[in-house]
């Protein structure tokens, strides 16, 4: 098992680079005039110049992306050529945002796909149905307008919670529950549905198993069956869609920012891409791609536990 975790640490280590390297030529070989940008279109000439020079946008391709990965392997991703604001610093006020909505998203589709999935497997009938009816219906919407949808209803008509803004959780934590809560609920909504589904079929097949009706003819009861031997052996698929999940909630969470008004690393991310902000753009796509290599990781060690045989192979 160790040796397969160091395999996988680095096979995410070359993704993480393989994705760097490609950002960083898209973004240099675009052909715009970042110094002009910068500046704005009433700069000089020679102050243009100056600025090019001061980005190092004067210099061979590899030997900025040389130094690029000399500063960002000493954990400097560098500093904004618009605001000058350090990108490290940029990143930690908006990651916690982004990850407190994604990660709340997922827990509440986890928890709800799971009781969902598992009464439409083990009840049928009518309540397969409508488990059915609503997953479907959870993906064909857009989280954008499962979004708008929770504003103008809770926000802004009933008044329950604020439409925008953020409060860190450092500063209250009933506060930051009410800022995160309707983004966190947008985005889970189509997870829940696809997990919801994943679940379903799983254990459907697991409950058909040998094992479960001899489990059964030993008098143990439905209870222990279902939460000790048939989730345990239905979690992997789910787990493996939960992980998918979680890179589209990241996705996701770049619209739903834009709709609550989140400072988030989507948002930090979509006005650099629209300034032409490299380091900036540059450096959340090497964390988010971190991310999701940990979190990659993470359901490895899960399908270990859960799975011997992962394990021993």
């Amino acid at each position: 098992m160790l040796v397969f975790l160091l395999r996988r640490i680095a096979a995410g280590a070359v993704l993480v680079v393989v994705v760097a390297t490609a950002t960083f030529l898209l973004l240099n070989l675009t052909g715009t005039d970042v110094a002009r940008n910068v500046l704005g279109e009433t700069a000089s000439r020679a102050a243009v110049t100056a600025k090019s020079h001061e980005l190092g946008l004067d210099q061979p391709l590899v030997e900025r992306y040389w130094h690029w990965v000399e500063q960002a392997a000493q954990g400097n991703l560098g500093s904004s050529w618009f605001t000058g604001d350090s990108v490290n610093r940029s990143l930690v006020d908006t990651l916690p945002v982004t990850l407190s909505v994604v990660l709340t998203g997922l827990l509440i589709a986890a928890v709800l796909s799971v009781a969902l999935g598992a009464a439409a497997a083990l009840r049928g009938g009518w309540v397969d149905r409508v488990v059915q009816f609503a997953a479907v219906l959870g993906t064909a919407v857009p989280s954008f307008l499962t979004a708008l949808v929770l504003v103008v209803t809770l926000a802004v008509q009933l008044g329950w919670l604020p439409a925008t803004g953020y409060v860190a959780l450092g500063t209250s934590a009933t506060d930051w529950f009410r800022s995160i809560i309707l983004p966190a609920v947008s985005l889970a909504v189509a997870a829940t549905a696809a997990t919801a589904m994943q679940v379903r079929g799983a254990m459907i097949d697991v409950l058909r198993a040998d094992f479960v009706r001899t489990l059964r003819s030993r008098g143990l009861s439905t209870r222990s069956v279902v939460f000790k031997h048939a989730l345990r052996n239905a979690a992997p698929p789910a787990l493996t869609v939960i992980a998918l999940q979680f890179i589209g909630l990241i996705s996701g969470a770049v619209v739903v920012e834009k709709v609550f008004g989140l400072p988030g690393i989507g948002t930090l991310a979509n006005s650099a891409a629209v300034r032409g902000d490299a380091p900036v753009l540059l450096g959340t796509v090497v964390v988010t791609v971190g991310i999701v290599v940990a979190v990659n990781l993470l359901l490895d060690i899960a399908y270990g536990w859960l799975n011997p045989k992962v394990r021993v192979s």
